[in-house]
């Protein structure tokens, strides 16, 4: 009993660390549900989604999953999601990672981005209107426009 309870805490312990180091692009999109469908307010970054949401007031979230701060922001845009006003969303863009694809790097490239945790709004064509680096959903809310 005493063997098989060890080795049923060290299963336990292993999947804890391994869900903790838990890449940012396999966690779940935060949604609020409403009746008539799902409000995104946080979500990976996608051509589809991109074009999608242009009636709403975007705002790409340049992030690398090495970044300390980056890591922070993810767990509170998480977090607080519901906080992000429902007419806004925030796309995580990859940045500077050994899979940050081509489409990611176009978009850096687009907006003249040279360090993750840089946050870009655009408007419904694509312009930029509000550039800034740093912050949590607090800064967001408070910058957006």
């Amino acid at each position: 009993m005493i063997v098989a309870g060890a080795i049923g805490a060290s299963v336990i312990l292993q999947k804890n660390r391994n869900s903790a180091k838990q890449p940012l692009e396999s966690r779940q999109t935060v949604t609020e549900k409403t009746s008539s469908d799902q409000i995104k307010r946080y979500e990976l970054y996608t051509p589809t989604l991109f074009t999608n949401t242009a009636n709403k007031r975007r705002v790409l979230y340049f992030y690398a999953t090495w970044c300390p701060s980056c890591k922070l922001a993810d767990a509170d845009f998480t977090a607080n999601a519901n906080n992000i006003p429902a007419d806004a969303i925030v796309l995580r863009v990859n940045y500077n990672d050994p899979d940050t694809d081509n489409e990611e790097k176009k978009l850096a490239r687009t907006y003249g981005i040279t360090y993750q945790h840089t946050f870009v709004q655009i408007d419904a064509q694509g312009k930029p209107l509000t550039t800034w680096n740093g912050g949590q959903t607090d800064d967001l809310v408070a910058k957006i426009q």
